[in-house]
């Protein structure tokens, strides 16, 4: 009998994936055999950036690290977990507010679904300021958000 993968799933819109994302997943990657970035899909919600752009760059981001896998879901996480055989949840903090946030999230995944633990990881302080939203008003007015996204977002090639 072969032992049970350690999978974990980091779920977000990634719109786009920033620095402080990806320094989440480098870190938590070293703690699971597999480590799955999903990227929800809300058939309410539009994106700035499409679907697979934001998927490409998640690919490109972590094809040094072959145990990442990416992809898109839509409906609840935890159906999602379960669908993959994910035993845990990473989730990301850069401050006070989100960590207020991300534990009541967990409290309420761990109802839905008592087996699937949640991961909390600080991101490391050079990250804390930035978050998706905000490159994505620096990117919508023309301001350089490179060093806020990993060399794998190149939003200049979009064209807005």
């Amino acid at each position: 009998m072969s032992e049970a993968k350690r999978r974990a799933v980091f779920p977000g819109s990634f719109d786009p994936i920033t620095r402080g994302h990806e320094n989440i997943l480098r870190r938590a990657a070293g703690l699971f055999d597999e480590v799955i970035v999903a990227i929800g899909v809300n058939q309410d919600k539009q994106g700035m950036f499409p679907l697979e752009q934001r998927l490409q760059w998640c690919r490109d981001t972590f094809a040094d690290l072959p145990h990442i896998r990416v992809t898109s879901f839509e409906g609840l996480t935890v159906d999602f977990c379960r669908s993959v055989g994910a035993g845990w949840l990473i989730r990301g903090v850069r401050n006070g507010g989100d960590f207020e946030y991300e534990r009541t999230i967990a409290q309420m995944t761990k109802l839905l679904e008592d087996g699937l633990e949640t991961m909390i990881l600080f991101t490391d302080p050079e990250h804390a300021p930035i978050s998706s939203s905000v490159v994505r008003d620096i990117a919508h007015h023309g301001g350089d958000v490179s060093r806020f996204v990993p060399d794998a977002v190149d939003l200049g090639a979009l064209g807005d």
